[in-house]
């Protein structure tokens, strides 16, 4: 006896809590996760995650917290790790490849935060003269007539 096929329905998904997931982001970040990694943990992608923060003002006030949490994290983390002592080896000696990771890892970090706030972070090139040594020594008006 052959059975009947049924067709499968389909069940609407319960509707996701848009804010909850926007705070479990927001948070996320505020713990040192990068937005892209914090959206994953939320179960959101980060495009749609951008979308909601586009059209909605609040939201996009939160998240730059966020992210100027985040930032100041990482700051933390550089100078946490240029202080953390570097493991020794069995024959008492410091460990290069690990010192040579904390050094990629300071300078990543220091990289990262000259581009996310280069105001803050960022290298200040200063082009200015002094008084013995300006930089313009005259500038003159010249008229030619015609």
């Amino acid at each position: 006896m052959a059975t009947k096929r049924t067709e499968k329905t389909k069940t609407a998904k319960p509707e996701r809590d848009k804010d909850a997931i926007c705070q479990a982001v927001l948070q996320g970040m505020r713990d040192g996760l990068s937005a892209f990694k914090a959206c994953q943990a939320a179960g959101v992608p980060q495009s749609t995650f951008n979308r909601w923060v586009d059209a909605d003002a609040k939201l996009a006030e939160d998240y730059a917290h966020a992210r100027e949490d985040l930032i100041e994290r990482m700051a933390n983390d550089v100078l946490e790790l240029a202080d953390s002592e570097v493991p020794e080896t069995g024959d008492g000696k410091r460990d290069w490849q690990a010192i040579q990771k904390h050094k990629l890892q300071v300078d990543t970090r220091k990289w990262l935060l000259s581009k996310l706030a280069p105001k803050k972070y960022g290298d200040k090139l200063e082009v200015s003269g002094d008084a013995a040594n300006p930089l313009v020594q005259r500038i003159e008006r010249v008229v030619v007539k015609a």
